[in-house]
């Protein structure tokens, strides 16, 4: 990839997909802590929606709620992500999904490239 400054603030970069602006003030394009929590999220329920589909826990829907912690007297560093899904979806099994989930989370690239620098917690509900 490659990134050219931007005139006022940030930078862009272009993809297959499109244009991607970046930038530390969210008013020129998604701040780099959004995006890499977005890549760690979405990672993480793709490789999760992959799983179910392969043991053929059908869902209906799923949506990834996130938080972030991050430490402001260590350069606003992200300490702990936390995810939550929302999985909708009939009889499902409580158990079989949060193996799932912890399933998902050994295979994930991108938490398992912040493994250990930056905590992943996960949850879930069923509805």
């Amino acid at each position: 990839m490659q990134f050219n400054m931007k005139k006022d603030v940030g930078f862009t970069t272009t993809t297959d997909y499109g244009e991607l602006h970046v930038a530390g003030d969210e008013a020129y394009g998604y701040r780099p802590f959004q995006l890499m929590v977005a890549s760690i999220a979405v990672c993480s329920g793709g490789v999760l929606r992959k799983i179910l589909t392969k043991k053929r826990i059908e869902i209906e829907d799923m949506t990834i709620d996130t938080k972030v912690k991050r430490n402001e007297a260590e350069a606003n560093k992200i300490e702990i992500i936390h995810i939550h899904y929302i999985i909708k979806g009939e009889n499902l099994n409580e158990k079989k999904i949060q193996q799932s989930i912890e399933l998902a989370s050994k295979n994930c690239p991108m938490a398992q490239s912040v493994k250990g620098s930056i905590e992943i917690e996960e949850t879930f509900e069923l509805i």
